[in-house]
């Protein structure tokens, strides 16, 4: 026993869409449920009524009452016949096509049949004696089954009109019962016995039920493994609160599903789907369950749909929906989502509430009883009639209304009420047209009204029909007649009002046709598709195709056509060109195809079937061809019929009369794109380039901002040959190159020519030849293959086209294979390449070059020798030289290179092959010293020393060199010129080796030194003593601490005190040096005493310093050295003020011996050591040099005729004359006679004077002594005054040549040209003493002299600078 468990659902309208209706009906959107008639007659009211539609059609309603009678009503609601009976109906059922119903009363045993053909009612004669009471018709056959009061049962057949009476079929009232699909027929009766029955009447199966059944269903259980789809199990309501399955396959185990109380008693159910049931409840629930085993038990759905009682349930299977009605109310589900409340028809004024409920077999129109006698009937599902004329829509929006609307143009909707309930519905520019079987009404359509113009009769039932602005075509029975809508007022001929296709003497029928502004176009059954031109009023395109033609679909224009054929396969035929091509993926469950009626987006079309659409392109101009391709799918909803496609927006009818839109998932692109992510856009810019939609792409890949997107648009738009959009995209990428390229063939017009420069620009090479081939321009295909070194491909196009071009593209192809390592087909093109044109000769040549490298390659040697001989080229020798000496072939590669003045190869191959003879002769053309060695050593091994010695220097081998002129050329002069030469160490040991077997001690000493022997040459030294010779060269070279110390202690053992002190001081042995020095007797030059100074100085030792201050001062032999020697000291000790202080001293001595030059060069060098260091310059110091340099000067400017700047500088140097002892008289004689000369009298008179004191008086040089007496005797004391120029501190006037500033107390500096004292705005230093001089002075002194008179270093001219800012030579400087 099955207890389902009490569950409770809720509805909520949150997610559905309800209307409400004037009658009180809510509805959904896509519903439509409008009432269409309702029935009371005054014999009914108050009790129910039972009705029955007729199967299969249902165009009649039967009803009937307690009234004794049968109405027949069509649906529309008009009585169409009234069947009188003898007694109230029991039972009335229809057959199984709809055409007899039959009808059995509680008052006579016979069954009354009314044909729906003829309205016509019939009597037979049951044969039985007890009353009817059931009826049932066979639901495959013509049987009819009919139970009486007692039990009989009859089993009639109308086709045979055999009756099979069955006596005691049951022994009680026969109340239920059900026909299966194999014409078994089940039967339960008031005895609870159930049979089952053959269609003769025999009965096959038995059961009892415990208690009476009812409602009894064949149909099929659930099951794992569905063997076959017979019917063969029995269900029956058992005592209205059991549901009994019955399994013929397995009687022994029936199923019993009992349920619980709270539903209260089961009114009814259905079978659905895949072993469903479905059950109402009285008390207002419906319950679904599953047969399947595994499922019994569960509730699949479950619903309280009424609040007090449940009276009938009904399913439609075609329309995929359930009712139930209870109270006062239906209420509809979708059986795909039970959950979903699909509408709710309030009966309002039922207020005793609705009885049955049942659909005709199509699911239009639904009809319901009520408990006090009325019939409504509602239209649950219009037929979805609706056609097309480019965006105008007609569409039947009730049974009797068609409606015309334009949503593109924003027309008004015009209705249409329309006298029939048409079966076909076109529509036109101006007209309007409906129809059923084979009339049809016409409609001219105006702007604000609809006037009916006529209607026309065909010659048989019109399957469909299409308008257009003048002319209707109408397809029947395999014929199409094509007539004039409105032919009243027109000036149309007679032969063109109307005309019938095929003519009389064809033999094909028409199975699909339409209608364009300009064309009747059809298919036969035969596959020809005609195009018929109706303004000539002839054929002008026929297409044959291997199959019948089942439906064509035109574009607007009627440039295209779209076809399915008999194997449900889709064409697209365009019969400007003839061409056919299919259309991919497509299903065979295709039912139409519309073509995208937005006048920017020509070729694109959708095919559709009951749940998808298919978005489909026709790639007109593609540069791979037309080809049409699939862009994607859109899901419909349910029982959605596509009208029009306008801009990737689809406009479905739908079942309720109403048109929908759907947006095509292809079109996605034309929505909101700002806000989508980088992955939806790229998506997008997918679908914009299969649909051609350029101008979306842009902006899609301007939101996308990425170079891919670009790139892709741009290859998209070469595919499709959109140049002008293509360089606007490259432009926008910065891809000059391509923009160039496609400027440059913009202006094609051969199309073939255009598409296969932009296949070439894709890199699809094959396709871009076979356009260029077919173009006006084939050579493009050959320039093409040149250009990208295909030459194999190149060479065949040639052939054909351009048979000149073969031997350059045989030479460039030869080179490929060459490269590639096929040298025979190589060597063949090589030969092919050749011209014999003198025009050409440099092409000729290489192919030439090709066939010799080839020939050798192949062993044909001797042929490509003589080629590479005969050849001008020296690289081709040197090419084929290196292949034949790889090849091991020696003697040819030499000969080749010799040929082609590679002489360090061929001599190298002569090697290898031992042509010593050929060597030589090739030796002066030799660069390679490798091969010079190997020459030379060749020689040498015959004796041949002199060509030996020749080819080893070549090969800058040295030692052999030397080693064959010592050993056997006998000339050790060259061996020691090349050893000096080279440096050659190997080569100084031989020499040396050399020079010790001819006893010359001193050179072998030389040259062991030379070759870094040292031990062996201070061996030789001592043994032969030799050791000052070795101690000579060893100084030159670098040498070791070691290697000196050796020969200092062996000077020291000889009391060479001189040499051992030298020694002693190179290997830093300081102490002994000194020693050794001082010991060494003292020679004119003093050079010990010089190598003492200098040791001291390196050693910077405190107590040798001293020993030898001592040893210079005497105090060790008591005989002081030279003071020179003592300065010396001072400076490589860098004793800078003890030095001055010598210096000082060492001057004095040098100005009283009267060298004034050397005194000078002392102070000089002093003074500019003491600079470097930073030192203070002594007062006694700077002012001796400053005398010593006037002193200098007078000479300078008395040689240069300036008399004046002589006696200015005598005049300083006569006023310090105690500095000059030596030469007073001289000095002063020079001052009267150059003061005499310049007109400085006084002063000449003055040291005129001085020199008549007795000291000096006889000392004066006689040329001079009486006139000088003269000047004292007779006195001119006029003096020319002294120039005055600005101190260079304070600016203050002073004499030009006086060096101390009466005003700021400065020591002045002075020009070292002129001894003046410097100014600021004319100065200049030396550049190498860096002493100043007045800039003109200095420049003008070297005109003559171009050394300075300071450090005697010679100027150049050029290099002398005027010093603007002399601040840095200004700084007082204050003397010790």
């Amino acid at each position: 026993m099955w207890i389902p468990s009490t569950r409770n659902f809720s509805f909520s309208s949150t997610n559905q869409k309800i209307f409400l209706w004037s009658s009180g009906t809510l509805v959904h959107p896509e519903a439509v449920f409008e009432q269409v008639f309702s029935i009371l007659e005054k014999a009914w009211s108050g009790s129910p009524v039972q009705f029955a539609w007729q199967k299969t059609l249902g165009n009649f309603l039967a009803v009937t009452g307690d009234d004794r009678t049968v109405k027949i009503f069509d649906r529309h609601g008009q009585k169409r016949n009234e069947i009188s009976l003898p007694g109230n109906c029991v039972a009335m059922d229809w057959d199984k096509d709809g055409d007899t119903l039959a009808m059995i009363t509680d008052k006579s045993s016979a069954i009354f049949l009314w044909d729906a053909n003829t309205s016509k009612t019939s009597q037979l004669d049951s044969g039985m004696r007890d009353a009817l009471s059931f009826l049932l018709w066979s639901r495959v056959g013509t049987l009819l089954a009919v139970g009486t009061t007692k039990g009989n049962l009859l089993i009639y057949n109308r086709q045979t009109s055999r009756k099979i009476p069955v006596l005691g079929k049951h022994t009680k009232r026969i109340t239920c019962g059900c026909w299966s699909t194999e014409n078994l027929l089940a039967l339960g009766g008031e005895d609870k016995i159930i049979t089952i029955s053959n269609q003769e009447g025999d009965t096959i199966r038995q059961t009892s039920v415990s208690s009476d059944p009812s409602d009894m269903q064949f149909s099929v259980m659930k099951t794992d493994e569905r063997i076959s789809t017979r019917e063969s199990t029995v269900s029956v309501v058992v005592g209205k609160r059991t549901l009994f399955l019955f399994n013929l396959n397995d009687p022994d185990n029936p199923i019993d599903l009992k349920f619980q109380q709270p539903y209260g008693s089961i009114v009814t159910y259905r079978w659905y789907g895949d072993g469903y049931i479905m059950i109402g409840f009285s008390r207002g629930c419906f319950v679904v369950i599953s047969t399947h085993i595994r499922e019994i038990g569960q509730e699949i759905f479950q619903a309280h749909n009424h609040k007090d009682n449940l009276s009938s349930i009904a399913i439609s299977q075609s329309l995929n929906k359930a009712a139930s009605c209870g109270d006062n109310c239906i209420k509809i589900h979708d059986l795909s989502d039970l959950r979903e409340m699909y509408a709710i028809i309030n009966l309002d004024d039922e207020n005793k509430g609705v009885d049955q409920l049942a659909w005709t077999d199509d699911g239009q129109l639904l009809a319901v009883s009520t408990q006090r006698g009325s019939l409504h009937v509602f239209l649950t599902k219009l037929p979805i009639l609706g056609d097309a004329c480019s965006t105008r829509i007609a569409c039947l929006t009730s049974l009797l209304e068609v409606t015309v609307a334009n949503h593109v143009e924003r027309e008004v909707p015009v209705t249409v009420s329309v006298e029939v309930e048409p079966s076909f519905v076109a529509v036109g520019v101006y007209h309007l047209a409906v129809g059923m079987n084979n009339r049809a009404w016409f409609y001219a359509l105006g702007e604000n009204n609809v006037k009916k113009l006529k209607d026309v009769e065909y010659l048989g039932t019109v399957a469909s029909m299409r308008l257009n602005s003048d002319y209707a075509a109408a397809l029947f029975e395999g014929k199409v007649q094509l007539h004039m809508i409105e032919s009243e007022g027109l000036d149309a001929q007679e032969e063109r009002e109307t005309r019938l296709f095929p003519a009389d003497d064809d033999k094909f029928r028409i199975l699909c046709h339409a209608l364009t502004s300009d064309f009747l176009i059809y298919g036969t059954d035969t596959g020809v598709i005609n195009y018929f031109y109706i303004e000539d009023w002839q054929y002008v395109s026929e297409y044959r195709h291997p199959v019948s033609v089942r439906k064509i679909f035109p574009d607007p224009n009627g440039t295209r056509l779209a076809f399915i054929d008999d194997k449900s396969d889709g064409f697209v035929y365009c019969p400007v060109n003839d061409r056919l091509y299919e259309i991919p993926n497509f299903s065979p469950t295709i039912k139409g195809i519309l073509w995208e009626n937005w006048p920017m987006d020509k070729g694109v079309f959708v095919a559709f079937d009951d749940d998808k659409v298919y978005t489909y392109v026709f790639h007109q101009d593609a540069i791979q061809g037309s080809k049409i391709i699939l862009a994607g799918g859109t899901e419909v909803p349910f029982s959605h019929k596509p009208l029009l496609l306008y801009n990737g927006e689809l406009t479905c009818q739908t079942q309720s009369g109403k048109t929908n839109n759907i947006y095509l998932s292809t079109h996605r692109f034309l929505g909101n794109l700002k806000d989508l992510g980088p992955n939806e856009l790229k998506q997008m810019l997918t679908q914009t380039l299969l649909l051609k939609r350029f101008s979306e792409a842009w902006e899609v890949c301007r939101l996308l901002n990425d170079q891919s997107g670009w790139n892709e648009l741009g290859k998209a738009c070469l595919h499709h040959m959109e140049v002008d959009f293509a360089i606007r995209v490259y432009r926008t990428l910065g891809n000059a190159g391509m923009v160039m390229s496609l400027e440059q063939i913009k202006g094609i017009e051969d199309h073939n020519l255009l598409a296969g420069h932009l296949a070439m620009f894709t890199n699809d090479f094959n396709l871009a030849q076979d356009l260029y081939l077919a173009s006006s321009c084939p050579i493009a295909a050959l320039e093409m293959r040149k250009d990208l070194q295909h030459w194999d491909s190149a060479l065949q196009l040639a052939k054909r086209l351009a048979p000149d071009q073969i031997p350059f593209i045989s030479k460039e192809y030869a080179m490929q294979l060459e490269f590639m390592g096929d040298y025979v087909n190589a060597l063949a093109h090589y030969e092919k390449g050749i011209t014999g044109n003198n025009k050409h000769q440099e092409h000729d040549e290489a192919c030439l070059a090709g066939v010799a490298q080839m020939s050798i390659r192949m062993g044909d040697i001797r042929r490509g020798v003589n080629q590479a001989i005969k050849h001008p080229s020296r690289l081709l020798k040197r090419d084929c030289g290196a292949i034949l000496e790889s090849m091991k072939q020696f003697s040819e590669a030499a000969q080749l290179y010799e040929r082609g003045q590679y002489y360090d190869k061929a001599a190298s191959v002569y090697i290898r092959c031992k042509n010593w003879a050929k060597v030589g002769e090739l030796l002066p053309h030799v660069s390679s010293p490798k091969i010079h060695l190997q020459y030379a050593k060749a020689k040498e091994a015959d004796g041949r020393y002199k060509e030996a010695v020749v080819a080893y220097e070549h090969a800058k081998q040295w030692d052999s060199v030397i080693r064959l002129y010592l050993d056997h050329l006998n000339n050790p002069e060259k061996a020691v010129t090349i050893v000096r030469e080279t440096q050659s160490l190997d080569g100084a040991k031989m020499v040396a080796r050399f020079f010790l077997q001819l006893g010359d001690y001193g050179s072998a000493i030389q040259f062991l030194v030379m070759s870094k022997c040292n031990n062996e040459a201070f061996t030789l030294a001592q043994q032969h003593n030799k050791m000052e010779i070795y101690a000579d060269i060893i100084t030159s070279e670098s040498t070791t601490n070691e290697d000196y110390q050796s020969i200092a202690l062996h000077f020291e053992g000889e009391k060479k005190h001189f040499q051992a002190g030298k020694f002693f001081l190179l290997c830093g042995q300081y102490g002994r040096a000194l020693k050794h020095f001082m010991k060494s007797p003292s020679t004119e030059d003093n050079l010990a005493i010089e190598m003492a100074i200098e040791t001291v100085g390196r050693a910077k030792d405190e107590a040798l310093t001293s020993e030898l201050i001592d040893y210079l001062m005497g105090e060790s032999d008591g005989m002081p050295k030279d003071a020179k020697y003592l300065f010396r000291l001072y400076m490589a000790l860098k004793q800078y003020r003890e030095a001055a202080r010598t210096a000082i001293i060492i001057a004095r001595e040098e100005q009283c011996s009267g060298n004034y030059r050397n005194a000078h060069d002392v102070l000089f060098n002093m003074y500019s050591e003491l600079k470097t260091q930073k030192i203070k310059i002594p007062s006694e110091m700077a002012t001796n040099l400053m005398i010593l340099h006037s002193y200098i000067l007078v000479k300078i400017h008395v040689k240069r005729g300036d008399h004046m700047k002589g006696a200015r500088m005598l005049i300083r140097v006569a006023n310090n004359i105690s500095k000059f002892p030596s030469h007073i008289v001289p000095i002063l004689t020079s001052t009267v006679i150059e003061c005499h000369r310049a007109g400085l009298k006084n002063s000449a008179f003055n040291f005129a004077a001085m020199l008549m004191r007795p000291e000096y008086r006889n000392k004066i040089d006689l040329k001079y002594k009486k006139k000088i007496e003269a000047m004292v005797r007779r006195p001119d004391t006029t003096e020319t005054e002294e120039p005055t120029t600005a101190c260079p501190y304070c600016s203050f006037q002073l004499p030009e040549c006086q060096l101390l500033c009466p005003s700021c107390k400065n020591n002045l500096p002075y020009c070292i040209a002129t001894g003046q004292h410097m100014v600021q705005d004319d100065w200049t230093v030396c550049p190498h003493c860096d002493f100043p001089a007045l800039y003109s002075e200095f420049k003008n002194m070297l005109q003559t002299e171009n050394i300075c008179p300071m450090c005697s270093e010679r100027i150049n001219i050029v290099h002398l600078k005027k010093i603007n800012d002399c601040t840095e030579y200004l700084k007082p400087e204050d003397g010790d």
